[in-house]
């Protein structure tokens, strides 16, 4: 009865369910020709021939941010509805593998989880972390997303810091190990859609970092630690403060799994889109 498609790239297609009398519905996951691997040519045209698309032949657009919902308003004057991912409270795991494979132990590692683009500005992480004083680890779970390149210029960066430790791509019980046991978790990106490494870690209640851009700080509210996006420095003072700060990072912990897991509520989520779908 209804065509659903996810992403900007993919919305392209739009007008071909249409032909057939369709329902469409298309859930933009963020600005995707503005991604760093897309930039230039012709990957970047037709994503956004896609989102023009979805703004012509879609019946109903969901965004994730209110930040895209103005984007639609302003560039097209195209109504959206704001429906955001959502997330289940999980089973919090002690650090047993990850003690084994990185000797790593509860709260003695600040963690960024993700893949390795440049639009999640790891390379302002590492250059900040490198001028903390602190015995706590860096680590940087996640593999490379068609940018060798940039993996490498960060491994290049972190060179001579023996405390940065770089897992490659994780999932399963390390995954859940890593998220369960970290003192800080932090996304210090210049771009996201609707960050859902960033709703799982709250829900797993760690004290979080991020960057000011919209898609991060509506997510987190007054619930997280927030630094001036692509600002090396205060990222390297947010870092020293939770280092130097354990009672803040506990008293935003108690805090975060509560406030996110009621906020972004997949019961909620679910909800909405089949309202939507009806």
């Amino acid at each position: 009865d209804t065509v659903h498609i996810h992403a900007e790239g993919p919305a392209f297609f739009t007008w071909l369910p249409k032909m057939f009398g369709k329902r469409v519905i298309v859930t933009i996951h963020g600005i995707d020709w503005q991604r760093e691997k897309w930039k230039s040519g012709f990957g970047s045209k037709f994503i956004k021939q896609g989102e023009k698309n979805a703004v012509k032949y879609a019946d109903e657009i969901i965004v994730l941010s209110k930040g895209v919902q103005d984007y639609f308003k302003n560039t097209y004057g195209r109504e959206t509805r704001f429906i955001p991912n959502g997330v289940n409270r999980p089973e919090i795991c002690n650090a047993d593998i990850i003690t084994e494979k990185y000797g790593l132990t509860k709260d003695s590692y600040i963690l960024f989880l993700g893949r390795l683009v440049p639009e999640k500005g790891i390379h302002y992480l590492i250059e900040a972390f490198k001028k903390v004083k602190t015995d706590k680890k860096l680590v940087i779970a996640g593999g490379a997303s068609d940018t060798d390149e940039y993996a490498n210029k960060l491994k290049e960066l972190a060179k001579g810091d023996d405390r940065i430790i770089f897992t490659g791509f994780v999932q399963g019980k390390i995954l859940e190990e890593l998220y369960s046991n970290s003192y800080v978790y932090t996304l210090p990106s210049d771009l996201e859609g609707m960050p859902l490494s960033l709703l799982e870690a709250m829900s797993y209640g760690n004290c979080c970092l991020v960057s000011d851009i919209d898609e991060c700080s509506e997510v987190v509210e007054d619930k997280a630690l927030i630094f001036k996006k692509s600002d090396v420095g205060d990222l390297r003072d947010k870092l020293q403060y939770a280092c130097d700060h354990p009672e803040k990072v506990i008293e935003l912990k108690k805090q975060a799994a509560d406030f996110i897991c009621e906020k972004y509520n997949w019961d909620e989520v679910v909800k909405e889109t089949m309202k939507l779908y009806r």
